[in-house]
């Protein structure tokens, strides 16, 4: 079975941080390009960071890069956020993603497996 499982939302105040988690079940994680995504209510679902399944030449939305840090870890089939100095606009349900496909270098949004989401909120 398919399985994505997020956690690590929350709320948090503006410059605040937090980090989010997603385990995978190894079939779909090992060798897999993995991301996260967002959604803000009313809009669209938006790349954050993605990283290869080797895990190196992670890439950022432009929205983040300096404040957002993706990782994985392939001993635990394990995906990680690192979210610095989080701003109201980050504010959105936070999805996991694994591409279909083993071995590419990014996602391909219209061929991935999801997670169910974690909800950050960030506001004062």
């Amino acid at each position: 079975q398919v399985q994505l499982v997020e956690s690590g939302g929350g709320l948090v105040q503006p410059g605040g941080s937090l980090k989010l988690s997603c385990a995978a079940s190894e079939r779909i994680f090992i060798n897999s390009a993995m991301a996260w995504f967002r959604q803000a209510p009313g809009k669209d679902r938006d790349f954050v960071a993605g990283i290869r399944g080797s895990g190196i030449y992670p890439n950022y939305a432009d929205s983040v890069k300096g404040r957002f840090t993706i990782s994985r870890d392939n001993a635990k089939n394990m995906v990680y956020l690192q979210m610095n100095n989080l701003k109201p606009e980050d504010t959105a349900v936070y999805y996991c993603a694994a591409d279909r496909k083993k071995g590419q270098i990014a996602v391909d949004r219209n061929d991935v497996y999801w997670g169910q989401g974690t909800q950050v909120t960030v506001s004062s």
